[in-house]
């Protein structure tokens, strides 16, 4: 099995390129940073590019000027501004102090974060003319993250996962959540105990939405055989599929 992966680069266009040449040219699994950025370059990869666009600017702006709300930020104060922050000193957050009521606070503040508008996450799934898996990932990242974030795509069986043996998933949503369960991992190795596509990835979003009831999210689960399934939580998820047999590419729903 090959891993390869690149996270928080800048002014590089091409990540999933990057992450290729970890996989093919290195023996590390993931790359960060500055230091990403200068390895894709070192590798021949086109860099410097500004990735801002007209709207990106706009819509940075315009959180701007609503004192930088929403935000990833919790338990710091000033709450209603760009900052910088501080901790709250009502909180030892030192000791982990944190009431129920306070994280379910959190919970459902953060399902107003995460939507069809505010993340851009695509994972794709291959099977090749000689029945081998491969799948690859790519995500600009949450909107308003804090600087710094990496989120689920670049984590090995968190928003994608393949076994040539088994099959593969590929997962969007609230991937600060999601990566704390591997969904895709977790797809994967249900199947190899069995499990049909559907139930498999049913089950994977359970899991996660018995801790977190209010997240976002969704998988899509294809077996070696091409039987493909997906589930979702929060939102209705729809996902493609092509192959020799279809004229073209076809678009199915899942509902929560």
């Amino acid at each position: 099995m090959e891993v390869g992966a690149v996270a928080a680069m800048r002014y590089m266009k091409d990540g999933i390129r990057a992450a290729r040449l970890v996989m093919q040219h290195t023996k590390h699994t993931l790359l960060v940073g500055e230091q990403a950025s200068a390895f894709a370059l070192s590798m021949g990869l086109p860099g410097s590019t500004n990735l801002s666009s007209s709207e990106s600017l706009g819509k940075w702006s315009k959180w701007k000027e609503n004192r930088c709300q929403p935000n990833f930020w919790q338990n710091v104060v000033p709450i209603n501004s760009c900052g910088p922050y501080h901790p709250r000193d009502s909180l030892d957050l030192t000791k982990g102090a944190c009431s129920k009521a306070k994280l379910m606070e959190t919970i459902e503040s953060r399902s107003s974060l995460i939507g069809l508008h505010n993340h851009d996450t695509i994972a794709m799934a291959v099977i090749d003319r000689m029945g081998h898996l491969a799948v690859g990932t790519s995500t600009n990242g949450a909107t308003y993250k804090i600087p710094g974030r990496v989120g689920d795509g670049p984590i090995a069986g968190s928003s994608a996962y393949a076994d040539d043996e088994i099959g593969a998933c590929g997962a969007t949503g609230d991937g600060d959540i999601m990566m704390r369960f591997l969904p895709c991992y977790q797809v994967v190795e249900s199947m190899r105990l069995g499990m049909e596509p559907k139930l498999a990835a049913k089950d994977a979003i359970s899991r996660i939405a018995r801790k977190f009831p209010d997240f976002v999210g969704a998988v899509f689960a294809i077996n070696k055989n091409g039987k493909h399934a997906g589930a979702c939580h929060g939102w209705t998820f729809q996902y493609s599929v092509r192959s020799q047999e279809m004229d073209d590419v076809e678009v199915f729903t899942v509902l929560p």
